[in-house]
């Protein structure tokens, strides 16, 4: 949960694990997506040994990077995936993944994401809304199924995180409020199309202390007493995901600090026989990627300077949009004392084109920097604007290099477009 540290400097040279950035430079490219195999496998690693032996589902939250290479990584691992759209059951199974380990939340499931999702036999639905709880009864009824369903439920807890990443608030769009779950829990209840298998709760991304989980995870406990007495048993509890990753002085609460606490409250609560489900994202990926760029330009307007790079907000808009902080490397440090405050900017034609401000450096033209901590809601949150060629994507592994992802060429961007007769 810190800095990967499989990414460090060797003979004055940035590398990822034992290659060297330089030699990715040169040979795919800027900008560039480079991913550490073994950091992934570490971040898995950190979950499976926190659960302790108890019956833990991780059901990786993969919107925040969805590449084929790494869903199938982690499927090898014997983890679940958490998905919020059709297209990404269609990208698990693609990756060799198994659907009866995929939770399908968010708000807004199509009739057809619905029934491809029945008919692929997933591990449940998080139900967001009694009009979706509706639609899933309908659609399975037509198809003479058994639709196994949990309600999200809204807490109203403050996970003290971005506004825009904070989903456990009565305010956001997220979930049904806990205070009515036991009068929907019974109208599911009659519903005979309906499986009842679990509750789910998510209160937001990038939550570096657990008090915010355990203050769900009380009224979680009391909600699910009742739904007891209701006589809805259920058969796991999924907590969400969202422990936050060290982007700079950070100091986030790891999965043993977390599960420790959770299994805690469930046992002396007797709910030790419940399955825990979790859907970490951001934690699994973060610190396992780097975005390499190089600088085109050195520009000062009067005591403002600007490093031009290649990269863009269409690469990585999670500055622009959050006004995320990332960590910017030089990939060869100049020996001389860095003096110059740079803004680092890219070439679109936004003012809001930034990837970092007032990073002091030692800066060339020609230099290449890495944007660390870019394994999350990077690559996936990357578009095309200006029509730039999205990045090509390679994935490390000790002294070995995988291309999993060609850099878009240009035709590519507009092949698919019509001019009129």
């Amino acid at each position: 949960m810190t800095v990967a540290t499989h990414f460090q400097h060797k003979d004055g040279v940035l590398h990822a694990e034992n290659v060297s950035l330089e030699q990715l430079a040169h040979d795919f490219g800027t900008p560039l997506y480079v991913y550490s195999r073994q950091a992934l496998h570490d971040a898995w690693n950190s979950y499976h040994q926190a659960a302790q032996g108890r019956d833990v589902l991780v059901c990786y939250g993969m919107k925040a990077n969805s590449n084929l290479a790494i869903l199938n990584e982690f499927a090898r691992l014997g983890t679940g995936f958490d998905i919020v759209s059709g297209g990404e059951l269609a990208r698990v199974i693609a990756a060799k993944g198994d659907p009866s380990k995929v939770v399908f939340s968010g708000v807004g499931k199509q009739r057809w994401e619905i029934e491809a999702a029945l008919d692929a036999h997933i591990k449940c639905f998080n139900v967001e809304s009694v009009a979706e709880l509706e639609r899933i009864a309908t659609i399975a009824a037509e198809k003479g199924v058994k639709a196994p369903v949990s309600l999200r439920v809204n807490p109203d807890v403050d996970a003290k995180t971005h506004p825009y990443i904070s989903t456990g608030l009565k305010d956001n769009k997220f979930g049904i409020d806990i205070n009515i779950a036991p009068a929907i829990y019974a109208q599911a209840q009659q519903l005979p199309n309906l499986d009842i298998v679990g509750l789910d709760c998510h209160i937001g991304s990038q939550i570096t202390q657990i008090s915010p989980y355990l203050d769900a995870l009380h009224k979680l406990i009391l909600l699910i007493k009742q739904l007891q007495d209701q006589g809805i048993h259920l058969k796991h509890l999924d907590i969400g995901g969202g422990l936050g990753i060290r982007y700079t002085d950070e100091t986030p609460a790891t999965p043993t600090d977390l599960l420790s606490a959770v299994f805690q409250a469930l046992d002396a609560a007797d709910l030790g026989h419940l399955q825990l489900v979790l859907e970490p994202g951001r934690s699994m990926v973060g610190n396992a990627g780097v975005l390499l760029t190089q600088v085109e330009y050195l520009k000062s307007n009067q005591d403002k300077h600007f490093a031009i790079v290649n990269a863009a907000m269409n690469d990585l808009i999670r500055p622009t949009l959050y006004e995320a902080w990332h960590d910017v490397e030089a990939v060869r440090p100049r020996n001389n004392n860095a003096t110059i405050s740079y803004d680092i900017v890219g070439p679109i034609c936004e003012s809001g084109d930034w990837l970092a401000k007032d990073r002091t450096l030692n800066l060339e033209q020609g230099d290449l920097l890495a944007v660390m901590s870019a394994g999350a809601y990077a690559f996936t949150m990357a578009s095309q604007y200006n029509t730039r060629p999205r990045a090509a994507e390679v994935i490390v592994d000790k002294q070995s290099v995988h291309l999993v992802r060609p850099r878009e060429e240009l035709h590519s961007l507009f092949e698919s477009e019509r001019l009129l007769d």
